[in-house]
């Protein structure tokens, strides 16, 4: 199962003739199973169906819309080609990253990594992991490679040279895992007579993001959890248990700190670090349905989530609060599905949809938001994006790369024309 969240409708909306009809919606996620994976997963062939069968819920939060539907004349977002840089019928693109001009791909269970400025393929590693089922997130600290996978471990890998990854470590490390045994304390209750470490994630690790202020790295699970891991010696800093009430889809940092989680539950929390210890500054509800996805701009002071009920909704940071609390401003809309994936790069927005588009969004002088092109290419729902910026001219060149779940990625070279922003 790709999402936890997004997969299934309520029996209300869904039509029990369809033999494709999913089963009733439902949040929590299902128990592991003996190999360590959650008995709920699905292959990509299994979820695109679900996925084509499915309409996404109807209600959107009650707030204004910023989205401007009709485009002026100098606001608009032009494709200069779109090239297909890999099609995999097998396997769904979980993520895409970028870094030091290489676009890393995880694809199933396997990680390929091209050559950014002309796609030429570099390398590619956890081919031989069978038993490490998909790779989720990729994320990059202190001259690592940072991996989640599905079953429920996070691996560091190293870069040489000759461009190819060997892995280092396995998070958590034997050590520390030795280290926190010994004391009843640190183990938690995880179903009925089982309990485990609580360094260790127990389901699908969902996410990994970077927090720059304190050099270490962000986990999320569909176990509920949320863990801090030391970018330098690989040890668990944190353990933030049932931090939802449901799986945990989305993570992200700013850069003063502040962490933002989105769940299954239709919550996004917020996290900031008190002295020593990372804790709940405050909750933010306004979704209607599972948050998929999240994003913020390049201060933090903006963050976007994306949800299954088809909108992408506007939070901004109060700076006359001393504790700078995000609030709701309002709603963009015009995906027809489940918002899947969001990335803010140069102040423009792309956010990928279980609809099979890609829209770029740019914020207006007047703080309203235009939808100044739609990507259309994909034949099956757009599961991650990455992108990557081409200069800071007037005219912005952007690289633009989407995944979908049946394994294809587009490349699309975007020019953003910026004459009527700020």
């Amino acid at each position: 199962m790709e999402l936890q969240s997004w997969l299934f409708i309520s029996a209300a909306v869904s039509n029990s003739d369809d033999p494709f009809s999913p089963p009733p919606y439902s949040l929590r996620p299902k128990s592991l199973s003996s190999d360590g994976f959650s008995d709920s997963r699905l292959s990509s062939s299994e979820s695109d169906d679900s996925i084509q069968s499915n309409i996404s819920l109807a209600t959107f939060p009650s707030l204004p819309s910023l989205d401007k539907l009709t485009l002026s004349g100098d606001s608009t977002a032009t494709v200069v080609n779109c090239t297909t840089l890999q099609h995999r019928c097998d396997a769904t693109v979980n993520c895409l990253a970028v870094h030091n001009n290489l676009l890393y791909t995880a694809v199933g269970q396997e990680v390929i990594v091209y050559e950014l400025i002309d796609n030429s393929l570099v390398d590619s590693f956890n081919t031989e992991k069978a038993s490490s089922g998909a790779v989720k997130s990729i994320a990059f600290l202190a001259g690592k490679i940072f991996t989640a996978h599905q079953d429920c471990r996070i691996r560091v890998w190293i870069i040489n040279d000759q461009k190819q990854h060997k892995q280092i470590a396995s998070l958590p490390t034997v050590s520390d895992r030795l280290c926190r045994s010994i004391l009843p304390r640190n183990y938690v209750n995880v179903r009925r007579h089982r309990t485990k470490l609580c360094v260790e994630h127990y389901d699908t690790v969902s996410g990994l993001a970077v927090s720059e202020m304190d050099d270490s790295i962000v986990s999320i699970s569909w176990d509920r959890s949320i863990k801090f891991w030391g970018g330098r010696r690989n040890h668990c800093l944190q353990s933030i248990n049932r931090a939802h009430d449901d799986a945990i889809n989305a993570v992200a940092v700013s850069i003063d700190g502040f962490i933002y989680t989105g769940s299954a539950d239709r919550r996004i929390k917020v996290w900031k670090k008190m002295g020593k210890k990372y804790a709940l500054i405050t909750t933010l509800e306004k979704h209607k349905s599972a948050v998929n996805a999240l994003s913020l701009n390049q201060n933090g002071s903006v963050l976007f989530s994306g949800s299954c009920d088809r909108s992408i909704l506007v939070w901004e940071k109060q700076q006359n609060t001393t504790d700078h609390h995000m609030e709701a401003r309002g709603t963009l809309k015009g995906h027809t599905k489940a918002i899947l994936c969001l990335i803010n790069i140069d102040e423009v927005l792309f956010s990928g949809s279980a609809d099979r588009t890609v829209r770029i969004w740019r914020r207006r002088v007047d703080g309203d938001y235009t939808c100044l092109s739609v990507l259309d290419g994909h034949r099956s729902p757009v599961r991650s994006l990455a992108a990557e910026s081409g200069g800071g001219d007037r005219d912005g060149k952007l690289k633009v790369i989407s995944g979908s779940f049946d394994g294809e990625i587009k490349v699309w070279r975007v020019v953003v024309c910026r004459a009527d922003f700020c």
